[in-house]
């Protein structure tokens, strides 16, 4: 269940995403430090994309392979965490097995540790001690989860491969060693994520024709997974964002008090 408080989390929690160095940007997308107060447990929803995390938090390192569903983090009292991001593909030097091996898990970490606070210049000091070889696999699996992001026309898996020059097996086998989790689930985070952006812009949306227009067979197999991606169905999710989208435009009006 979602938690009522949900729309009202800039209240409790404060989010940066620092950007790495230009010699780690070919492995890390982002850093991400989150603050929280509250004062009872807080169920913290978290929508997945396609990156595996190192997660300081606590005085603890881990690292969560990618999520095949939305999952829940639970905030209580203050605190903070440090994460970084890896890009799509790029784990698997790290990590040194597949990274389908880590998928809907999270396991402590074996990076090396780290000597006083954690915060982005230690981390990178920190990854530049164990930077992978180059690898021709993970940069083709980064180029084509980036790929899939750019382009909404890409809704199957042969249309990727075709654009891969390799055969849907070859792919299949390319995604579960290098991202985690397999290309048919990767096109479809994204073209969901697409809908969720023409939530945001409003007006109403015909289901079943966005559903087709994302490569479903079915308004059925469209709402199973978003609600499995979102923790909601489509039209509880949009309702969710109009009523977040009237409250933002409440308090940045001149008479809101």
């Amino acid at each position: 269940m979602r938690d009522e408080r949900e729309l009202d989390w800039r209240a409790h929690q404060r989010h940066e995403f620092p950007l790495p160095s230009a010699d780690l940007a070919p492995y890390v997308a982002r850093y991400w430090v989150v603050h929280w107060s509250y004062d009872r447990p807080y169920r913290q929803l978290i929508v997945p994309y396609p990156n595996v995390h190192l997660v300081f938090r606590g005085g603890r390192a881990t690292v969560s392979g990618v999520s095949s569903r939305h999952v829940f983090q639970e905030l209580d009292g203050e605190g903070h965490v440090f994460g970084v991001a890896f890009r799509p593909g790029r784990f698997r030097g790290f990590l040194g097995a597949p990274v389908r091996s880590i998928t809907d898990r999270t396991v402590p970490s074996t990076f090396p540790g780290l000597e006083g606070p954690v915060g982005v210049p230690a981390v990178e000091a920190m990854l530049r001690t164990c930077l992978p070889e180059p690898d021709p696999a993970a940069e083709l699996a980064d180029r084509l989860v980036e790929e899939i992001g750019a382009r909404p026309g890409i809704t199957r898996v042969s249309a990727l491969a075709e654009r891969a020059g390799c055969g849907p097996r070859q792919l299949q086998r390319l995604f579960a060693e290098h991202v985690g989790v397999g290309p048919k689930w990767v096109i479809r985070r994204y073209r969901l994520r697409e809908v969720t952006e023409r939530m945001a812009a409003g007006g109403k949306v015909d289901w079943a024709a966005l559903a087709a227009g994302l490569g479903y067979a079915d308004q059925a197999h469209f709402v199973r997974d978003f609600t499995a991606m979102f923790g909601e169905t489509p039209t509880d999710h949009a309702a969710r964002y109009h009523q977040d989208i009237s409250r933002q435009r409440l308090a940045e009006s001149p008479g809101s008090t």
